[in-house]
């Protein structure tokens, strides 16, 4: 795999000091981290960012979500109650490109570091925040997870049954996708600061950000006047077939495929029924236009299905995208897990810890010139304490030490 894989380095020397915990804020500074910075995470010296354990007050044995969110990062556990562990963060504050955090609201101005003082200490820093809600919003104070900013957010309303509940999406975007909106907006600033060496205040709200990923959903509104549906496996707004998740064999609980037609290209559905042997079909008035396969949609797709419940959900995928029409097989994380090509692409990475079992997991997506950016281990509690002091701050071993003497680190 090293061939796959080397040290991005498009943000080196930009120095960000972390206050986040959990997953949205995690997320953004672990990209900018796999992009070449030097990200410092400030933690708690005895318990760390909660996100190291799911299980409250037990030992750090259940690493697994922690290591997700904070490779390549460093960590330095200071005691900001203590008046010393507080100024040597002002102290980094002062040498920092970008500072973030995502504690409850008013969490940071009780810390004492609002962004009115830290662009005191640094005028240029950029100021990076993440809550639940949006200043202005009746519900700003309010707590969020990823599930809650979801459903405030609108995805929820959209997933699931057409005759159903609402449903949570299977994967955090109210908490990744957030934090990846964030960090392309402090690449913006970083930016822009090269010109103007001025510092920003960046927020975004969770809430907010599901508004973004549901701009389809938003257009469906627009055209119809009414509130976007649940579609199941379909496309809510999109009046095309056949389209959809159809079974395969052997049956499993994820043994299917999603096959889409495009209303743009009448060919695909011609190639389908050559794929699935029903020639017969093809130039059927009953399913000669888009139209027509909509208003036949539960024939059309038990046409489809006859096939597929033959098929593996692999060999039903290659036949028919080998046909020029979209297809894609059902595949959970186990078989993600397992595809060696993830691995021998650098988009899969196992990850060297030096106290948890090497643990692969996925990186950042994007190559660059053909390599993916290297995983490093997610930081043990306080694991670069000493460094981080030692190379932003100039502090010798001695003064290291009386700092810890004091209670100030950990």
């Amino acid at each position: 795999m090293s061939h796959s894989v080397t040290d991005f380095t498009f943000l080196q020397g930009v120095k960000v000091i972390d206050f986040t915990q959990f997953e949205a804020g995690p997320s953004c500074t672990e990209s900018l981290a796999w992009l070449g910075a030097d990200v410092v995470k400030i933690e708690n010296p005895k318990m760390g960012d909660p996100g190291r354990r799911l299980r409250p007050n037990e030992p750090d044995t259940d690493p697994y979500y922690f290591h997700m969110f904070n490779a390549n990062k460093k960590s330095v556990a200071v005691n900001l109650k203590s008046p010393e562990g507080f100024n040597l963060v002002k102290d980094m504050i002062r040498k920092a490109d970008v500072m973030m955090e995502n504690f409850a609201p008013g969490t940071i101005e009780r810390l004492g570091l609002s962004y009115d003082v830290v662009k005191a200490i640094n005028p240029g820093i950029i100021y990076a925040q993440v809550k639940g809600f949006g200043e202005g919003s009746p519900f700003e104070k309010n707590l969020a997870f990823d599930m809650i900013a979801q459903a405030c957010g609108g995805t929820f309303s959209v997933t699931g049954e057409m005759d159903g509940p609402p449903t949570r999406p299977g994967v955090t975007i109210g908490d990744t996708g957030t934090g990846m909106l964030m960090a392309i907006t402090i690449l913006g600033a970083l930016y822009k600061r090269r010109e103007t060496g001025e510092g920003h205040r960046l927020q975004v709200a969770m809430q907010d950000a599901m508004l973004h990923y549901m701009r389809v959903n938003f257009a469906t509104q627009g055209r119809t006047g009414t509130a976007a549906l649940r579609g199941s496996s379909k496309v809510p707004g999109v009046t095309n077939a056949p389209m959809g998740l159809y079974p395969c064999a052997p049956g499993g609980s994820n043994d299917y495929v999603y096959i889409m037609t495009s209303r743009a290209n009448p060919e695909h559905w011609d190639r389908l029924l050559t794929v699935i042997e029903r020639q017969d079909l093809i130039g059927d008035a009953r399913y000669l236009t888009p139209a027509d396969r909509v208003e036949r949609e539960a024939e059309v797709d038990e046409v489809i299905a006859a096939w597929t419940r033959g098929q593996s959900k692999f060999d039903a995928m290659q036949k028919v995208g080998a046909a020029g029409i979209p297809a894609g097989a059902v595949l959970d994380t186990d078989e993600l897990n397992s595809d060696i090509t993830f691995e021998q692409r650098g988009v899969m990475q196992t990850m060297v810890h030096p106290v948890h079992r090497p643990f692969k997991m996925p990186g950042w997506p994007v190559r660059v010139d053909g390599k993916a950016t290297r995983i490093k281990a997610s930081p043990m509690l306080g694991e670069h304490t000493d460094q981080v002091i030692s190379d932003w701050l100039g502090l010798n071993g001695a003064a290291i030490a009386a700092l810890k003497t004091d209670g100030a680190v950990g």
